[in-house]
């Protein structure tokens, strides 16, 4: 049995008993152990800040960024034995943990890129001087420079490679230490991760830590300096927003979380056309990709009524040759769900949803054993009026055709309905009637992807999230807002406005 240490302060520290369980998601045996009680959480913020800290921001961006590509290197090195623990703790197949984990070292070696190109500083200016009176010596410049604080990081159980990735890439960049706490079901691949950087020596001491298992009070020993990004439900984002300390300290938190995302299908595209095919392995790969656990996957449906029956047999058809079981077989294309805990979720989840909409096709000869659950597809003709369909995500292989009349105006109405979206999708060809919807839904979408005959074969697809830009979403998926090139870094800074003699500031900011 496996025990899974916290590397905090400096070391590697093993909470006490009694012990959280991690489990093979394809067997359902206990595979690994870990706790958090009696660590001295204070200690290692404070330990962040004043050794890790100052550490990361001696360094210039290029340098900041030359320590990404390496950490990225680290990962390519080590890429089978990480998916390997993929498949053992979370019962990825090897492409949805190819997915993962490439996604982790790909949005390092990004990010090393960029500060490349940042050069040779350690904060920059935010445009150019601002003359606000008469005098042309006495101007304004704003400028961002790092926190001096420390970052912490709750991330998800179903990316624990990318999902720890692409935050640190941004904090490390920005000058600003990291303690990371990943999702405890599925925390194999990112505690090896960690040990792989530290075996390299990469990383400036304190500039990373893992905590392993639960929070505990972690959040009691927040400080103004200090920031959270979270990843996960949205109760939780709650209580971690409404936190004593934080509001206390009126620490700076990024939310991403609850997202029931939708795509829409255009009047104007034909059945057989590429578009119509494009749209349909999106959704078919939306909805079964890492077992429907992607915090971008579609949740709804939303085409026009006219071509809704030959959507929906032609996705039947597809789901149909997506195989459920075991993930190291060949031919698998659907693992489990990655731990008991989310198995419970999902189908409790399954079983409320099929009593406000219609199952239309479900997987047949899921494995009894594991984690699996079964691949579903579900319709309701209510359009916006689907109250359940549009105010609860199934976190799983499942999604919900949603026909409407065919305007613009009722598309927006129904994406719009679920209160904030992370990713929304438009297949059309049709510039005015796309571009209605596009705008339109753009206000409850933290980005939209517009599928049409030109990018057929190009596209990046509906669910991948580009670090270039933005990731997050309004309202319910969270209302916040990362990666995004240069302004994934600017929540891990402050802006401040200088006032002074111009000859001073432009030998200040060059």
């Amino acid at each position: 049995m496996q025990t899974l240490k916290s590397f905090l302060s400096g070391s590697w520290q093993t909470g006490a008993d009694p012990q959280t369980d991690l489990h093979n998601a394809t067997t359902g045996d206990v595979i690994a152990q870990t706790s958090t009680r009696g660590l001295d959480l204070d200690a290692a913020l404070a330990y962040g800040r004043k050794v890790g800290g100052p550490a990361l921001r001696s360094l210039t961006f290029a340098q900041r960024g030359e320590i990404l590509g390496k950490l990225a290197s680290v990962i390519v090195t080590h890429r089978d034995q990480l998916l390997d623990l993929s498949l053992q703790n979370m019962g990825t197949t090897r492409g949805d943990g190819k997915f993962d984990v490439d996604g982790a070292s790909g949005t390092l070696a990004y990010y090393a890129k960029l500060g490349q190109g940042l050069g040779e500083r350690t904060w920059l200016a935010d445009g150019d001087q601002v003359q606000f009176s008469r005098s042309k010596r006495f101007v304004g410049q704003h400028i961002w420079s790092p926190r001096r604080g420390i970052a912490v990081h709750i991330n998800a159980f179903n990316f624990p490679a990318w999902n720890l990735c692409e935050k640190l890439a941004c904090a490390v960049l920005a000058g600003m230490p990291v303690l990371a706490k990943p999702g405890t079901a599925t925390a194999l691949v990112s505690v090896r991760l960690v040990e792989l950087w530290q075996e390299a020596g990469v990383l400036p001491d304190g500039a990373l830590q893992l905590l392993v298992g639960s929070a505990g009070d972690l959040l009691s020993h927040l400080g103004p300096q200090d920031c959270v990004v979270f990843t996960g439900s949205g109760s939780t984002a709650q209580q971690i927003r409404s936190h004593p300390q934080v509001l206390r300290y009126n620490v700076p938190v990024n939310i991403e979380a609850d997202s029931i995302n939708a795509t829409v299908l255009g009047p104007d595209i034909e059945p057989g056309s590429d578009v119509w095919t494009m749209f349909l392995a999106e959704v078919a790969r939306e909805i079964t990709q890492k077992a429907g656990q992607k915090c971008t996957a579609i949740r709804r449906i939303v085409v026009p009524a006219a071509v809704a029956d030959e959507v929906q047999a032609e996705l039947v058809a597809r789901l149909q040759d997506a195989r459920v079981g075991d993930p190291g077989t060949a031919g698998t294309t659907v693992g489990p769900v990655a731990g008991p805990a989310q198995h419970r979720d999902v189908v409790a989840g399954l079983q409320q949803l099929a009593s406000h909409a219609q199952v239309v096709w479900q997987a047949t000869g899921v494995p009894a054993q594991g984690c699996f659950a079964p691949t579903t597809l579900f319709r309701s003709d209510a359009g916006a009026a689907a109250e359940f369909v549009h105010d609860h995500e199934v976190f799983g292989p499942a999604a919900t055709l949603l026909p409407f009349a065919g305007s613009a105006e009722q598309a927006v109405e129904i994406v719009a309905r679920a209160g904030g979206c992370l990713a929304t999708s438009v297949f059309s060809d049709d510039a005015a009637w796309a571009g209605e919807v596009v705008l339109g839904v753009a206000p409850y979408s933290g980005r939209v992807y517009w599928g049409s005959s030109k990018v057929f074969d190009q596209g990046t697809g509906h669910g991948a999230v580009m670090p270039a830009l933005v990731h997050g979403g309004p309202g319910k998926a969270g209302g916040g807002e990362e990666l995004g090139g240069e302004r994934g870094l600017r929540f891990y800074w402050q802006r401040t406005a200088i006032q002074g003699d111009t000859q001073l500031l432009r030998a200040l900011v060059g």
